[in-house]
């Protein structure tokens, strides 16, 4: 009965995530949906991102969080459209809350519009918001291990950011395995290795990220 009831919950999120898509690709809008952990980096990945990228593509962005305007505070300095979903506990985004926002933006003047998901490593791969893309955000710092516990947002991802690597002279991870282990569940997602603080690699995950549309 619980496998029936989920099932349903899935079903008909992703109608309304349909609704979303066609909207949004009406709008000639390219959407991504960047998920990871708390502290992963997604807000400050976020930031280099328009920085490098806001005078060539118009960028919108929805924040989501249980509580608080913290990230969205930050976006709004970037002169840059920005929504806050606060959840009131739920771990993810769902396509209705989505929806339910997509007005308030001025979707006529945005390019590409970035979802920044709740920091969760389980349930925003599961919920489909309208998005083209999933891009999932993970700091070396938790470690290599993390394709083996989390599998669904791996295989799930377009692009993998390994961020914070401006510490590796001071953590145990072992990126090649990290790297292996995310390729065997998803061959084709593609890896960057980047440090937000020193900027190393975010030019070319912004590259990559400007020719997608």
């Amino acid at each position: 009965m619980n496998i029936k009831v989920v099932t349903k919950i899935l079903d008909a999120n992703d109608r309304i995530a349909d609704t979303n898509s066609r909207k949004l690709k009406a709008a000639g809008i390219y959407t991504i949906n960047l998920m990871g952990a708390p502290g992963a980096g997604k807000t400050s990945l976020l930031e280099c991102v328009i920085g490098r990228l806001k005078s060539g593509l118009r960028i919108g962005v929805i924040e989501g969080d249980i509580a608080g305007t913290d990230d969205a505070r930050r976006i709004a300095l970037h002169n840059v459209p920005v929504v806050q979903i606060n959840t009131g506990g739920a771990c993810h985004l769902d396509a209705n809350m989505i929806g339910a926002v997509l007005d308030s933006l001025p979707l006529a003047k945005i390019d590409v519009l970035i979802i920044e998901n709740v920091g969760n490593l389980v349930c925003p791969a599961e919920f489909s918001l309208g998005e083209d893309m999933k891009i999932m955000v993970s700091s070396i710092t938790e470690g290599h291990d993390k394709p083996c516990k989390y599998p669904l947002m791996f295989q799930k991802s377009s692009a993998l950011i390994l961020n914070k690597t401006d510490l590796l002279p001071y953590m145990n991870t072992d990126m090649g395995k990290f790297k292996a282990d995310a390729l065997s569940l998803n061959p084709m997602i593609k890896i960057f290795e980047v440090s937000c603080k020193t900027q190393e690699g975010v030019g070319e995950f912004c590259d990559w990220l400007s020719g997608l549309r």
